[in-house]
């Protein structure tokens, strides 16, 4: 007897994170608490999982209990869309943010976007569209 061929599950996805991984953590809890302003949705002890809105949430992982190692060189980039790009640039300034780069706009992509870095190297890009994108 054969049987029929799974299906993919047809009720969703009801949360989405990316996990990333911190030597200190501390330090970067302390960085999306106070620059970013997420709020700790579920605390796993040495995994923090932070909403940023909606489904969407990044965790932040202790690299000597996670799945993954630490690395130098960060391969993702975790990007934010906002209502007032400018605003946000203001407060990571004003912050001392690392990484910081200028307000520019693209024309291409319909964007106008800045990048800064969390503390250990993860680049953020923080953009809002242009009107009609």
């Amino acid at each position: 007897m054969t049987l029929p061929a799974p299906q993919r599950p047809a009720d969703g996805i009801v949360l989405a994170i990316t996990f990333q991984y911190y030597r200190d953590l501390k330090t970067a809890m302390a960085f999306y608490e106070d620059v970013l302003g997420l709020t700790l949705a579920i605390d796993q002890g040495w995994s923090k999982i932070y909403r940023i809105d909606g489904q969407a949430h990044i965790g932040l992982v202790d690299e000597t209990r996670g799945m993954q190692n630490w690395a130098a060189a960060k391969t993702c980039q975790l990007c934010l869309r906002v209502p007032d790009v400018d605003a946000w640039h203001a407060w990571a300034a004003h912050c001392g943010v690392d990484g910081l780069t200028a307000p520019r706009d693209s024309a291409e992509l319909g964007i106008r976007a800045f990048v800064m870095n969390d503390p250990e190297g993860y680049q953020i890009e923080v953009q809002t569209a242009k009107p009609g994108h």
